[in-house]
């Protein structure tokens, strides 16, 4: 059973409400209490327990080395997946979802490379051999890319996972992880299809303090498995080099076994000589 302060957070920041009850997706159905002046009512203890699944299966994501695209281009919700996301140090789309970001990887990529070559080009002086007009044209195109791909410069390969809050919003993003078989985590409201999601978490993904309670908790997880990938490395390393203080003295040993056994060849046709 969920425990009943975490219950209560959720409860306090809002997380149990749902939509009106004429515009709820049937497909929620088993994560919803009840009904109250025309509005569905989440069940948190469900919430609780689809939380604490999905904070498990984030940890052991960020412990492998993976990244988690998290996708949030709502007013209410960006600017917190932003500050959450950017203290775990993950990849985020909180302006516009460009078009195959996903499917098309490899152009988006290219973009993003596009900064960068204006960025070195600002450095070298190659900037400044450009005429005005130029270099207005090229600041622009570089805001422009920041604005949209900044938060992803150093996602060098696909997102292991998604997380998004709001999936009908985000439907673009949703189907293009669904395509690519991406695991797709998400804050799912009343009116949304749960069936397409593959770690359901029932929310308000509508009220800020309902989206920052829900988001803190997944960057904590993912803090977390960066945390144990931290500790294993070190402990990986303080083996290796046990192991090789162990192999040093073996080795000094042998080399100096080897040592001997030439000094005797070497002595063995002097002797004879001598006879």
């Amino acid at each position: 059973m969920a425990n009943n302060s975490d219950v209560k957070s959720l409860l306090d920041a809002g997380v149990h409400f749902g939509h009106l009850t004429r515009k709820w997706d049937p497909n929620m159905a088993p994560y919803i209490y009840m009904e109250r002046n025309g509005i569905h009512i989440i069940n948190l203890y469900k919430t609780t327990a689809k939380l604490k699944e999905a904070t498990d299966a984030l940890r052991k994501i960020a412990a492998s080395g993976r990244k988690v695209l998290f996708v949030a281009t709502k007013k209410q919700a960006k600017d917190i997946v932003a500050q959450h996301a950017g203290d775990a140090n993950m990849p985020y789309i909180t302006e516009r979802w460009p078009g195959g970001m996903l499917t098309n990887f490899v152009t988006i990529r290219k973009a993003v490379k596009k900064m960068a070559t204006v960025d070195r080009m600002k450095k070298d002086g190659r900037y400044e051999t450009l005429s005005k007009k130029e270099r207005l044209q090229v600041d622009r195109m570089r805001a422009k890319l920041e604005k949209n791909l900044g938060s992803i410069t150093e996602m060098t390969r696909m997102p292991a996972a998604l997380f998004v809050v709001d999936t009908v919003r985000e439907h673009i993003a949703v189907k293009e992880a669904l395509k690519l078989g991406i695991p797709i985590f998400a804050m799912v409201d009343t009116n949304s299809n749960p069936r397409v999601i593959d770690y359901v978490i029932p929310s308000n993904d509508d009220a800020s303090k309902s989206i920052d309670i829900i988001v803190n908790e997944v960057t904590n997880a993912i803090k977390a498995g960066l945390e144990d990938r931290k500790s294993e490395k070190n402990a990986e390393d303080q083996a290796n080099e046990a192991s090789d203080e162990e192999t040093s003295p073996k080795a000094d040993a042998k080399a100096k076994k080897t040592a001997s056994a030439e000094d005797a060849k070497v002595e063995t046709p002097a002797k004879d000589e001598e006879e």
